[in-house]
């Protein structure tokens, strides 16, 4: 069975980066018929935030990403770890280190003057003397001190690491007894049954590491895949600008979880040259194999399309419960269909499209003034009068084709253009020259507030 896990540190937001690796690992877990698994790795207890941590589960209930199982927090594991660290004692495998913070200090000053680099001289590896007193020891593991290790990595092939270059006998326990990074990553993805990683490559570095964890206690090692950075458009590491934010600021500003998931899936894999994808659709096709070697880069743009794309095409009724965070209450108004309709074609985002919607519904208090200067001109007010009293003397108004009948008629019985009508109406109606079609404007304000706006602009500007 295909085990994956997402496992983010709660020491700041879910950034963009981290949901995209999240999201390859679901995937590629549901495509197998797989677990995907959630860990918090809380060790660093000076710098975590519950709050992070809970922001994190809140994204992934945002985006329908569901986990299996429950939640593994690491500080929570503490006697797993120490179990573990015995056994390697016990077994000769890791020793207790007893150089002080000063002595590794000098030791690496002498190194880094001599060009060496700078590493632990592994002089406790073989010690039997007498440990020296009032010192804490660290735990060291024994790594190789010769040879390669090898990372068989799916996405960037095979990556050698000679082991005198990049390993000394790390550290595993702290001098307090607390374990370090590597190795409980090592311990809980073999606990938790863990068979292939998914992860960004600035951890490539760590995984040799993490393999020598594997292999001293007797453990398979996982597959990995080491996905490749997320880079802005000048090709340089993402900032907040660029969109390196908290994965929930993309609710707040508008964005839909399918487009967003879209639009993550994209950076870094492609399946030939389509560009939307269902849910459904990047668990059936997405394979780890064919995520790109080389950094993706962000395009808001791109975003926007997807987003627009998939606003056009949720239904209205979804898309009424969508905007509701947005202050708008619109499940049950009796013009939804029409009012949403009219607006899907326009928005990128649903903070824009709620924005379009409140320009509709709330009537005007002031009216762009080039807008007046270009539309109120000569016989304006007569012709505004005429189709306001033809509304007026409607019973029954209620389609977007009855209020453009009436317009029909005001411009053959004035014998005007369209407009000379249309300009000083979308200015009554709306405060300004842009927007959707009049007719359906109207069909959603009604007959009562549509002649209303009528009269509030004439009494503010007289032809």
């Amino acid at each position: 069975m295909v085990v994956t896990r997402f496992a983010p540190s709660p020491t700041g937001y879910l950034h963009i980066g981290g949901l995209r690796t999240a999201l390859f690992s679901y995937l590629w877990a549901r495509k197998n018929g797989g677990k995907f698994l959630l860990r918090i790795e809380d060790t660093d207890k000076a710098r975590n935030s519950q709050e992070a941590a809970e922001a994190i589960v809140k994204a992934f209930h945002w985006l329908g990403l569901e986990h299996d199982g429950e939640i593994v927090y690491q500080s929570q594991r503490d006697d797993i770890y120490a179990v573990y660290i015995k056994r390697l004692l016990d077994e000769g495998k890791a020793y207790k280190c007893y150089m002080s913070k000063e002595e590794l200090d000098a030791l690496r000053e002498e190194q880094i003057a001599n060009k060496e680099r700078a590493k632990y001289d592994g002089r406790y590896r073989d010690f039997s003397g007498t440990p020296p007193e009032g010192v804490e020891p660290v735990i060291r593991i024994k790594a190789p001190l010769s040879g390669e290790i090898v990372v068989r990595d799916g996405v960037k092939g095979d990556v050698v690491f000679r082991a005198e270059d990049i390993l000394d006998d790390f550290v595993i326990a702290r001098s307090d007894g607390s374990p370090t990074y590597n190795f409980v990553v090592a311990i809980d993805d073999h606990l938790m049954g863990v068979t292939e990683v998914i992860r960004g490559d600035d951890h490539l570095s760590n995984t040799p590491k993490q393999i020598v964890v594997y292999e001293s206690l007797g453990f398979t090692v996982p597959k990995f895949y080491h996905v490749p950075m997320i880079h802005n458009s000048e090709g340089k590491k993402l900032s907040k600008r660029d969109g390196a934010t908290d994965v929930m600021a993309y609710k707040e500003m508008g964005y839909t979880p399918q487009a967003l998931l879209n639009f993550l899936v994209r950076l870094g894999w492609s399946h030939g040259d389509q560009e939307i994808f269902s849910m459904d659709e990047m668990r059936e096709l997405f394979n780890p194999k064919n995520i790109n070697r080389s950094a993706s880069i962000y395009n808001t743009e791109k975003l926007d399309w997807l987003n627009s794309h998939y606003i056009k095409n949720i239904s209205n009724s979804t898309l009424a419960e969508m905007l509701e965070p947005y202050g708008l209450l619109l499940t049950s108004h009796d013009k939804k269909e029409i009012l949403l309709d009219a607006l899907k074609e326009r928005a990128k985002t649903l903070k824009e499209m709620a924005s379009l919607v409140n320009e509709i519904i709330i009537a005007p208090v002031s009216y762009d003034e080039k807008a007046v200067e270009k539309a109120f001109k000569g016989d304006t007010a007569d012709i505004l009068n005429n189709f306001k009293e033809k509304v007026a003397a409607c019973g029954e108004l209620h389609l977007p084709s009855d209020y453009h009948h009436l317009m029909q008629n005001t411009v053959d019985e004035m014998g005007i253009g369209f407009g000379k009508i249309g300009q000083p109406l979308r200015v009554a109606l709306l405060g300004k020259m842009s927007g959707p079609g009049l007719d359906s404007v109207m069909a959603i304000i009604g007959k009562d507030e549509t002649i209303l706006r009528i009269e509030n602009i004439l009494k503010k500007h007289h032809a």
